[in-house]
């Protein structure tokens, strides 16, 4: 079985459809299409159920392809095997989030791209939790606290986080003193999600309820900016904001604990030296650049 096909096809299998599939492979969709045409051939089965919006997995597919990407990730560990050291090579697919991502991940990933000339590097940005072995990634870039899973994690560095409002909120609404009284003012949330904060040696937890709500910590931001609320956000993104007098820190005697960065990876294979080597850079960075 060819491995060009096998990776085709865990390509199609993530992108949701050969049109950008084909694009990350920089080939042409009928490339692609016979490939995929080729690989259910040889099987006697079909693997993907086209549709005018894409490509979705057949049943057959899903268990063909947890199977094919341990396959595609055996190989590229031959491939290291093979040369020289130092040298990386093949495909390096990462998830990262779109918070942050632009602005503290993406130089370092930029500059991996620029050390290994080999590696191709396909990175997409996203706030969302994406599927690793049924999107076909690598590894991906998780910020916050871990849910507990079957992935390999490590911890790269610690996320540090502010509750901030603008001036003009604060102006109007009056800035909160204790815990209750955050319940009467509007949060800014991604979602459902609790806020931990420290209250003396206690850990406590709070729900703060909100009219605006978005999937990523960029809007959010602009949401604070234009005084709709208070938001709990990673500092490193409200750093000169706070400095410029734009945002102001609110309930500064309840600091929230650092949440972390980490590189998770899918369980039940090696580690490839792409993966440690990106690991290894985030770490450096997160040893050396200011608080995050």
């Amino acid at each position: 079985m060819d491995i060009d096909v096998l990776q085709t096809f865990v390509e199609v299998a993530g992108a949701g459809g050969i049109s950008p599939a084909a694009s990350r492979l920089s080939l042409s969709k009928s490339v692609v299409s016979r490939r995929l045409a080729r690989l259910e051939d040889e099987l006697g089965l079909q693997l993907l159920s086209r549709t005018t919006r894409g490509a979705a997995l057949t049943e057959a597919g899903a268990t063909f392809m947890h199977y094919a990407s341990r396959a595609c990730a055996e190989i590229d560990l031959a491939r290291e095997a093979i040369h020289p050291a130092g040298e990386l090579c093949g495909r390096l697919r990462i998830a990262a989030p779109l918070s942050l991502g632009s602005t503290h991940f993406a130089p370092v990933i930029a500059d991996m791209a620029r050390r290994y000339p080999l590696l191709n590097i396909h990175t997409c940005y996203s706030d969302q939790v994406v599927d690793l072995i049924g999107e076909g990634y690598d590894c991906a870039i998780r910020l916050g606290y871990l849910q507990d899973s079957n992935l390999v994690a490590r911890r790269i560095g610690p996320i540090h986080r502010t509750l901030v409002a603008s001036p003009a909120y604060v102006e109007q609404a009056g800035s909160p003193e204790n815990l209750e009284e955050l319940h009467h003012h509007q949060a800014l949330l991604q979602g459902t999600e609790a806020w931990h904060l420290r209250d003396g040696d206690a850990n406590v937890t709070v729900r703060p309820q909100g009219r605006f709500k978005a999937d990523n910590c960029n809007a959010l931001l602009a949401a604070t900016l234009a005084g709709l609320g208070i938001a709990c956000l990673p500092t490193g993104l409200v750093r000169d904001h706070l400095d410029a007098g734009s945002l102001v820190p609110v309930l500064r005697k309840y600091p929230l604990p650092p949440a972390g960065a980490y590189v998770v990876r899918p369980p039940g294979q090696r580690t490839t030296r792409k993966v440690r080597v990106l690991t290894d850079l985030l770490t450096e960075y997160f040893d050396k650049a200011p608080p995050v």
